[in-house]
């Protein structure tokens, strides 16, 4: 850990280093969650175009994983150290993040994006309605599924990426009520948590699979999971019996979506977080009044809709 620590700072040092004409410029670290992630690669695209737009200095840091809880923590102390104007952050997990991001809103406005954490610190919160994002997922599935075999009825799972996550518990959440008050015969038979790596929603797909032949539809509610089962139900040619929702987007599940393993895609509006997410920091580092929560919201993309412009919008982003 001190390894890491050190190795962070270093990268800090040098990333917080700058030159005359930046320094004239407020600097805005965005701390994401992985940045070897599509979809955050996404979100700090969004950031990055609203620096160039505002005269901002936006330090686009993060983990390598979703799982480095303790990196994502010696990264946003870092960032406190360099006295930035603001900080925008994504906590990676609920009850780990919230002691550290209080402590840092004592010395800078701090913007959280996405999801949340244990901290009333925060000045503005920026996210998806996640509990809506799972209600609409178990919208999505129960079309899929009457449009298969005529009635939203059957066993169905939900494939969790990591614990403790509030976005994914929100979409849980949201999944599971929505079941219950609307598609009552529609059975949650299982509700498997996985560690944060594809391989692992691999296998608990093929382990669904295998359990349960009667298996109708499945919930895989992040990016990663999706891929995961994604992957098993393509390599099982499932598509047809198995209808798969997925959560976020990138080359590989619209590559699924147009194939017909994936039946539907709940999509946020990433860029729009991380470009909202500085211009709100900026506000705010200036003393200007903030709403305390922003609904970036949702989108159900499907084949049938998924050359729609909006769709294409949320679907290609410009990243680069």
């Amino acid at each position: 850990m001190k390894k890491f620590l050190a190795a962070t700072g270093l990268a800090l040092a040098l990333a917080f280093s700058q030159s005359p004409a930046q320094a004239q410029k407020p600097t805005i670290p965005i701390i994401v969650k992985d940045t070897t992630s599509f979809y955050w690669q996404i979100v700090l695209a969004g950031a990055r175009q609203a620096g160039m737009d505002l005269g901002v200095t936006v330090q686009e840091l993060g983990a390598q994983s979703e799982a480095d809880i303790n990196g994502q923590i010696g990264i946003l102390e870092n960032a406190v150290s360099s006295n930035p104007a603001a900080i925008v952050i994504s906590p990676t997990q609920f009850a780990a993040l919230g002691p550290a991001i209080t402590e840092a809103a004592q010395q800078v406005k701090i913007i959280g994006i996405d999801s949340a954490a244990d901290s009333k610190a925060f000045t503005s919160f920026l996210t998806t309605d996640n509990v809506q994002g799972g209600r609409a997922a178990a919208d999505a599935l129960a079309a899929a599924i009457t449009e298969q075999y005529g009635a939203a009825e059957g066993e169905v799972a939900l494939i969790t990426s990591l614990p403790g996550v509030g976005s994914l518990d929100q979409r849980a959440k949201g999944f599971k009520e929505q079941l219950a008050a609307k598609y009552p015969k529609l059975k949650l038979t299982a509700d498997r948590v996985a560690d944060g790596q594809p391989t692992t929603g691999l296998n608990i797909m093929t382990d669904l699979i295998t359990a349960n032949p009667n298996l109708r539809g499945v919930f895989a509610s992040n990016l990663i999971m999706a891929q995961g089962a994604g992957q098993a139900i393509a390599e099982n040619n499932l598509g047809d019996k198995i209808k798969l929702i997925g959560f976020d987007n990138d080359e590989r599940l619209v590559s699924f979506l147009k194939e017909g393993v994936i039946a539907a895609l709940v999509v946020q509006d990433p860029y729009r977080m991380g470009y909202d997410g500085v211009k709100t920091a900026l506000a705010a580092s200036k003393g200007e009044a903030v709403p305390a929560e922003v609904d970036t919201g949702v989108n159900v993309i499907t084949k049938a809709n998924m050359d729609d412009a909006r769709s294409q919008e949320l679907l290609n982003p410009k990243v680069k």
